[in-house]
């Protein structure tokens, strides 16, 4: 059985104090009463209340200042307004200050009930889904989440936790990183060059939302390459490189069941599509390729070319930016390519110095002098 709601009942008639407390008692409730806003906040001073019914009109403070005071005191606290039929415009004025419902007199106690029933539902869904989110967000800080379940358990979540679905994100890029980490920071820092070329695009959100999503899950089907093959030192060999294109598909099967990664999964699929039709897994050509893709590609090539690799050393800006310009209409949207170049290189230089900074606080070491000077060198 769970344990009864603590209810306080503000009214300065006695009569409707004790018609509502006989009422909700009877439904198993812990009720205690207030006569005035003044006793009210005393009470509520000394100990948390989980419900509390305010009438509006109150000789002294309203209804709508102790409403005020008490939201101040805890948000979460379910508070129920009791008006007149004349005064529901001042109700809704409640409802709009945090007030989660309100009666009109006369009421029926099994109205009474039902609302207030309503009410505490609502700050129990509320309680549990803010438990829910610090919960996930112990997880991605311990980074030991199982990636798999962890794309199962993202199908289920509420909307009200999309704030907790982008560090969940980032723990599967961060994982992917640990398991093919080529290059270091490289996801992080193609998220953000995809993201600054989408805005100088002047894409606007939730474009911008979901095209970050696809650039931080863009490998996640990786996830399905043998470490044989992933982690291999040399050249791949036809059989290999076969195998390895699977992962756009992979990714794509993994996240195509989810809701609100229905673009960022299309982006998944097809980030290794190229302009003049030649990419992989399905050959698009121009503007069959998603936006977020093509976007995404130019960064993800440009991050590549200026990071230093085993078999050669990392290009320049300017190298990179010619290469971008010579493959411009081959493998790359023209117009993406124009984007880039209206991008002053300091902004590309602050991205790389910005993350690598990160990087290092996150290791506890690196000094910001060294870092400036390490990244001056590529960009």
């Amino acid at each position: 059985m769970p344990n009864p709601a603590r209810i306080l009942i503000v009214d300065d008639l006695l009569s409707v104090r004790e018609v509502l407390r006989a009422g909700l008692e009877s439904a198993g409730q812990e009720i205690q009463t207030a006569s005035s806003a003044a006793e009210a906040r005393a009470m509520f001073t000394a100990g948390r209340f989980d419900l509390v019914i305010c009438d509006i009109q109150m000789p002294g403070e309203s209804g709508v200042d102790l409403l005020d005071w008490m939201k101040s005191q805890d948000a979460d606290v379910a508070v129920v307004m009791v008006t007149g039929v004349d005064d529901a415009i001042t109700a809704v004025t409640a409802m709009l200050k945090g007030a989660s419902d309100y009666l009109t007199k006369p009421f029926t106690l099994p109205e009474v009930r039902a609302r207030a029933e309503q009410a505490l539902e609502k700050r129990r869904l509320k309680l549990d889904n803010r438990a829910y989110q610090v919960r996930l967000e112990q997880l991605v800080e311990e980074r030991t989440t199982d990636l798999r379940g962890a794309m199962v358990r993202i199908r289920g979540l509420n909307e009200d936790l999309r704030t907790a679905y982008d560090a969940t994100l980032s723990a599967l890029m961060m994982a992917l990183d640990f398991r093919d980490n080529e290059t270091q920071g490289h996801s992080i820092r193609v998220v953000e060059y995809t993201e600054r070329l989408a805005k100088q695009i002047g894409l606007k959100e939730p474009e911008l939302t979901d095209i970050r999503r696809g650039a931080m899950l863009h490998d996640v089907g990786k996830i399905g390459i043998p470490d044989a093959i992933l982690r291999k030192p040399g050249k791949l060999n036809a059989e290999e490189w076969d195998c390895m294109k699977l992962h756009p598909k992979f990714g794509y099967d993994m996240l195509k069941d989810i809701k609100f990664l229905d673009l960022p999964s299309q982006i998944v699929l097809s980030h290794q599509e190229r302009w003049d039709g030649t990419g992989y897994p399905r050959g698009l050509k121009g503007e069959e390729i998603p936006l977020g893709s093509r976007i995404f590609a130019a960064a993800d090539t440009f991050d590549a070319m200026t990071s230093d690799r085993p078999y050669r050393a990392a290009m320049t800006y300017d190298q990179a930016r010619q290469e971008l310009l010579d493959f411009s209409g081959r493998q790359f949207d023209p117009q993406v390519v124009e984007a880039f170049i209206l991008v002053p290189q300091e902004e590309w230089f602050a991205i790389r110095v910005s993350v690598q900074a990160e990087l290092a606080a996150r290791k506890g070491g690196g000094a910001p002098e060294r870092l400036l000077q390490a990244v001056s060198i590529t960009i």
